[in-house]
């Protein structure tokens, strides 16, 4: 059970509460358990017994009050601090969990993301946490305080009749093999379910995010045939786990009702010879419901204790997921950057096992050099400017940043100093402002309003119906092209990073949006060293230098003029965009 012994390290700073609460839950559970002596005591000492009608009233009237001071007075508190408490300490590890699930989502490579659908994570994460919630508050709690239960009403009716007792738990062993037998197949059905219902949500929200090539391809019919065959898959599971724990219900809870059977016809036996007072038998067939109830909820507590252990085994797979990119032991932060970068002889593939995408790359950048890479696509250029961030690492070689290879920076630190402008750029759904403020959450208002105007953004946001506290809806969605280039532009900007990126950061606009977004790019680009790729190369004739990428080479190097006059592939691109 090593995802127990893991989930408990969560757990461990609330053992306290944990323990107040059960201590309270012994008060809430040990309290029901007078009822069948007080039942004896009504029978047997004031409805047996010879005494006058007004004292036996008496006698009634002082055991209904002490009952009520305990049953309405005491208990109802006991209750409410006894659920708050269960409640409050499953929400609090609960809380943790997420809270170390989206620090674990942040650390995962691209190459991770590029491979795991967005929908299955988002299930890891909501669904499977919440399952084990379960764990907490049935495993940790209730199932003690159930035993303690059992314990309390077998230790009473022991008092009351040794052989009856015997014979009410002679099925406790018929009861344990039925639980281990069932439910050893139950948790990997349960964890099967919850890979199919994670499956239709990664699927659900890849649909979801691209419901406008559906409709515009008319593609309703086909996409509703691919979520009935996951939805399908999910029902099959759903329905293996079902009858499985349909089994489980109907041998333990046989197993269960038995007992009391046998109780009923020995104890009526024993009243029959005289054995045992009126009171004392109905008070023993009282204590086997107090005893068997707490037993049923205990088949219950191995459900959805299953389930939960099913989940924790997905929580913990997903947490187990390695790190691409990690800081080393000896990284440093980076603190202030010239912007000199040297690549050297850097190789680098997606994947082990596939070819190259990059092949013994050499190229010396200065600080402040404004570098442009074309080629046609698919030659590597993508490739080689994610590297600069880090997002992925040199397969072979290395980058080094004013002298110092980029590995050896804590890689917080060095994304802290680049900025990136890319073809489609991620806006989330809250306001301009709140988008903006993500290149620098400490800036104040005249600070953004001034990165804004920089990117030539400031004009429209201002039209917009609530200006900078517009909501843009999910990716930006409520936002043209250009303006969505702009606002990315403008968070750049307000983070002033000495180390600039721009990947297709202009293709697919309008010329208007074009020529704003170019004007702001140049501003942004002046004084920084800078990396743009593109396939309009009308849009980087202006760069010092122009490296031609081929197959994950660079076959030439040069300013547009030299590369013009030599008339090899940088002349043939350009030429074939003029025509077109």
């Amino acid at each position: 059970m090593d995802s127990i012994k893991r989930y408990l390290k969560f757990v461990k700073p609330y053992k306290w509460q944990i323990f107040w609460t059960i201590l309270i839950g012994l008060a809430k559970f040990g309290i029901p358990l007078l009822t069948p002596l007080i039942l004896k005591y009504v029978v047997d000492d004031i409805i047996q017994v010879s005494l006058p009608v007004d004292e036996k009233l008496n006698k009634l009237y002082w055991l209904m009050g002490g009952a009520a001071l305990i049953f309405v007075v005491l208990r109802p508190p006991i209750e409410y601090w006894r659920q708050y408490y269960a409640q409050w300490v499953g929400t609090k590890v609960l809380y943790d969990i997420r809270d170390k699930m989206f620090d674990h989502i942040q650390r995962l490579s691209l190459r991770f993301y590029s491979n795991n659908k967005s929908g299955e994570i988002i299930s890891r994460v909501i669904h499977d946490v919440e399952q084990t919630k379960t764990f907490v508050i049935t495993g940790l709690m209730n199932v003690w305080l159930d035993m303690a239960t059992i314990i309390i009403a077998a230790a009473i009716m022991f008092s009351m009749d040794f052989w009856l007792t015997i014979v009410a738990l002679s099925m406790l062993p018929v009861y344990g093999f039925s639980v281990k037998f069932f439910y050893a197949r139950l948790r990997q059905l349960t964890k099967d379910r919850s890979q199919a219902l994670a499956e239709v949500q990664g699927h659900l929200h890849e649909r979801v995010q691209g419901m406008s090539v559906i409709r515009s391809f008319a593609l309703e019919d086909h996409e509703q045939v691919q979520f009935d065959k996951r939805n399908r898959n999910f029902l099959d599971r759903a329905m293996d786990h079902t009858k499985w724990n349909a089994k489980t219900f109907s041998v333990v809870n046989t197993v269960t009702d038995i007992a009391p059977l046998l109780v009923i016809g020995f104890a009526a036996y024993q009243g029959i010879q005289g054995n045992i007072t009126i009171g004392a038998l109905v008070a023993f067939v009282a204590y086997m419901d107090r005893l068997y109830n707490p037993l049923r909820r205990l088949v219950n507590s191995s459900t959805t204790l299953t389930q939960s252990i099913a989940s924790m085994d997905r929580m913990f797979e997903f947490l187990d997921e390695s790190y691409d990119i990690e800081d080393s032991p000896h990284a440093k932060p980076l603190k202030s950057v010239k912007g000199k970068l040297d690549f050297e002889n850097v190789s680098f593939t997606y994947n082990e096992h596939e070819a190259d995408v990059l092949h013994n790359v050499s190229l010396s950048v200065e600080a402040g050099e404004t570098i442009a890479l074309v080629g046609m696509s698919g030659g590597g250029k993508s490739s080689l400017i994610s590297l600069i961030p880090r997002f992925y690492d040199v397969s072979e070689g290395s980058i080094k940043l004013d002298g110092t290879d980029i590995r050896d920076f804590q890689v917080r630190s060095l994304r802290d100093k680049i900025g990136m402008v890319l073809q489609d750029n991620i806006l989330f759904s809250e306001s301009v402002r709140a988008n903006i403020l993500m290149g620098n959450p400490e800036a104040s208002d005249e600070e953004m309003i001034a990165a804004a105007k920089a990117a030539n953004a400031h004009e429209f946001i201002i039209s917009l119906p609530e200006g900078y506290d517009t909501k843009i809806g999910e990716r930006g969605v409520k936002l043209s092209g250009g303006q969505k280039q702009r606002v990315a532009i403008s968070r750049v900007f307000l983070k002033n990073p000495p180390l600039l990126i721009l990947d297709e950061a202009t293709s697919a606009l309008d010329l208007e949006s074009e020529h704003l977004i170019q004007e702001a790019l140049e501003k942004l680009a002046k004084d920084r060293t800078t990396f743009i790729v593109a396939h309009r190369l009308s849009t980087i004739t202006h760069a010092d230098r122009i490296i031609v990428i081929e197959h994950g080479r660079i076959v030439e190097i040069g300013n547009h003029k030299k590369l013009m006059e030599k008339q090899g592939a940088y002349y043939d691109l350009f030429m074939v965009q003029q025509l077109n």
